[in-house]
């Protein structure tokens, strides 16, 4: 019967035999995993030779004898010849060292489990009687895209050291659950805690664990619940207790979301940070809606801005030449004045302008018209934030009809 071990290699000796690919794929595995390597062979492959500057690896250029095993506390034998596996198991059965022979792991009192792993969590796979490394590498293969989907609970049951608490920024994308990405969905799976915006995949909350706690710092327009310097606070107060803390937020953390200026605070802190991007509303909610804010013989650019922050100098002068797409975010409450700025700088009143509210979910809705009417239009049929706005040739009616979007609303109300 096989069982499982979980076997620590860092700083232990590993003895590998053989030169070829096999042997290159058994080395780079154990110098991933902190071994000291000694590799015997007579010549190795093109990917050993890449290796042989790490100074884990120490290379015998010649045929190996049975004193090679000494202090390894693990062989891997792979030298293609039946007969020199079988020598060297031998010597390893001698020494009671664990022995894999590549190729006819009955020979070997170890054998190599097929592996895939989410974060810290490791799964391996062996066959407990024969050998059947096909079977073996499919239900690995399996394993591996459940875990990859986030669906499975993989937080830490026993309490960490405070020093082992981190902060993942996940970008959760434009507010359709499934276009979180699959790096985002497994941060979730590991999170002790979820600091959440009010915008973005916020659905997404109901499908964690009953115990993960949520803590939400959502901005509405004009009220800023809490602010971004309690958020940090929350972030690097969570994490130094020990935490897995993930802070979800809409679209990209990266593209006004303020990802930078927390990034900065766990580091200032000396907690371990990590961003995993998002799918940008700026991109992705216009294509939702069947807007490309890039269209050839319409358009070749496309600037973003922040509403809030007004018109700069490069969204002025396309306004002015049509000669890109103007994407604002968070510019519904300040619409009116963004117009009148616009044309004040000279931009055609005909101008097509498209408000797409809440992008690429069930209740997605597209207000058009022209920009010196889209202020009135957008107060008879109520628009409301999140939305994404969105200015030039590409939002005309018609470009792209339907939408190639699957699974959205479409309430479209064009002007006349």
């Amino acid at each position: 019967m096989t069982t499982l071990l979980g076997v620590d290699l860092t700083d232990r000796r590993v003895l590998v035999v053989g030169g070829g690919p096999v042997a290159a794929r058994r080395t780079a595995q154990l110098l991933g995993n902190r071994a000291l390597v000694t590799l015997v062979a007579p010549e190795v492959c093109e990917d050993l030779v890449m290796r042989l500057d790490d100074d884990r690896l120490a290379w015998r250029p010649r045929e190996v004898r049975e004193d090679d095993l000494d202090e390894a506390w693990l062989v891997h034998t792979c030298t293609g010849s039946r007969d020199a596996d079988a020598a060297v198991a031998r010597w390893a059965q001698e020494r009671r060292i664990w022995c894999v022979v590549a190729g006819d792991a009955e020979r070997g009192s170890a054998r190599t489990p097929a592996l895939t792993s989410c974060g810290d969590v490791v799964v391996g796979v062996v066959s407990a009687g024969v050998p059947d490394p096909g079977r073996t590498v499919a239900v690995r293969d399996a394993l591996a895209e459940v875990l990859r989907t986030g669906s499975i609970d993989v937080r830490r049951r026993r309490r960490a050291a405070p020093h082992a608490g981190r902060v993942v920024l996940v970008g959760g994308g434009p507010g359709a659950v499934d276009l979180v990405t699959l790096r985002g969905r497994r941060a979730l799976a590991e999170a002790d805690v979820v600091v959440a915006d009010r915008i973005g995949p916020t659905d997404v909350l109901a499908e964690l664990a009953a115990d993960v706690e949520v803590i939400d710092v959502g901005k509405t327009p004009g009220h800023h619940a809490v602010p971004q310097h309690e958020i940090n606070r929350i972030l690097v107060e969570r994490a130094q207790r020990g935490q897995v803390v993930v802070r979800l937020k809409g679209g990209d953390p990266f593209v006004f979301g303020r990802g930078g200026e927390e990034v900065v605070a766990c580091r200032a802190a000396g907690v371990p940070v990590e961003v995993v991007p998002g799918v940008s509303s700026a991109f992705a909610v216009p294509s939702a809606a069947g807007i490309p804010v890039t269209h050839r013989g319409t358009t070749a650019a496309c600037h973003v801005i922040n509403g809030h922050a007004g018109l700069d100098a490069s969204a002025r002068s396309v306004l002015r030449d049509g000669s890109a797409t103007l994407v604002v975010l968070m510019g519904v409450s300040v619409l009116s004045g963004l117009v009148d700025d616009a044309l004040a700088e000279g931009a055609d009143p005909a101008t097509p302008v498209a408000i797409i509210e809440k992008g690429t979910t069930d209740r997605q809705r597209v207000t058009r018209d022209r920009l010196d009417a889209i202020v009135d239009r957008a107060s008879v049929v109520g628009v409301a934030a999140p939305a994404v706005i969105v200015i030039g040739g590409v939002a005309a009616p018609g470009l792209l009809d339907p939408p190639p979007f699957r699974g959205v609303g479409h309430d479209v109300t064009m002007g006349t």
